[in-house]
């Protein structure tokens, strides 16, 4: 089955993180060109023809971002929502403002992403092997909660459901796009060591040595993953060798959810 990207138009949100560096490297490499996108004003060490700024939580950015794209290039074949945003707080001390922030990069983000990049999807998708891809970064904590994450941990579920109802709508009207989560484990990432940071911070743990060998012990495969495992899934789903898979949960978590 074809794997490779030649020639795809690929878009990366996030792209400056662990995993969206790892998934540029690996969709460049698979022969897609790369936009990425990330916070950052000036372009970050990730491999990609284009960097762009990028506040996944502004539907007028968003715009801006698709008319380049359309510019540039005409299409898109490959949507990869992986900006994300997490906060570590028990429920009590989780401010509305807070709750709002983690959906609106998370979940909201998505939402902006297909109203203005579903026409050049739909385009591409009609004359590639196997449509047009969406990918949604989701997570574990997408298909069961955490003690002190509930606003992540709600999001990531939010995303699930968002790309299977995704998935359905396009396939009722015919539309050449597949859309898929995946859904990570324990990475190593800044981000995830953020979180185990925060954990002692708050009591939850009694060090970081402890905080590190729960989620480790947490992972039937016995360590955390790394991003280039999670971008392989990525670039998988993004080729044609995924062309009968839509609205499906790509789980890559070394047995976490297996428990």
């Amino acid at each position: 089955m074809d794997k490779s990207l030649h020639g795809a138009i690929a878009l990366v949100t996030g792209a400056a993180g662990g995993i969206g560096r790892a998934i540029c490297a690996q969709m460049q490499d698979a022969g897609a060109i790369v936009i990425a996108t990330d916070l950052a004003t000036t372009k970050p060490d990730v491999p990609c023809e284009i960097y762009l700024q990028h506040d996944v939580a502004d539907p007028a950015r968003w715009a801006e971002i698709a008319k380049e794209v359309e510019h540039r290039y005409g299409k898109l074949d490959c949507l990869v929502n992986n900006a994300g945003y997490s906060i570590v707080e028990s429920i009590e001390g989780t401010s509305l403002d807070a709750w709002r922030k983690v959906q609106a990069i998370n979940v909201e983000s998505i939402l902006h992403s297909l109203h203005v990049f579903t026409p050049m999807l739909r385009k591409a998708g009609a004359s590639r092997p196997g449509g047009s891809s969406i990918v949604n970064l989701s997570s574990v904590g997408g298909l069961r909660g955490a003690a002190f994450n509930a606003a992540y941990c709600t999001s990531k579920g939010a995303v699930k459901l968002f790309t299977k109802s995704a998935a359905i709508e396009f396939g009722v009207q015919k539309w050449p796009i597949r859309v898929n989560s995946v859904h990570p484990g324990g990475i190593e990432t800044p981000m995830m060591f953020g979180i185990m940071d925060r954990y002692v911070e708050l009591g939850a743990v009694p060090s970081i040595e402890a905080a590190q060998a729960g989620v480790v012990t947490s992972h039937p495969i016995g360590r955390l993953g790394h991003p280039e495992e999670i971008a392989a899934g990525v670039v998988f789903l993004c080729s044609p060798g995924a062309s009968f898979m839509t609205g499906s949960e790509l789980v890559i978590d070394g047995g976490f959810t297996a428990r």
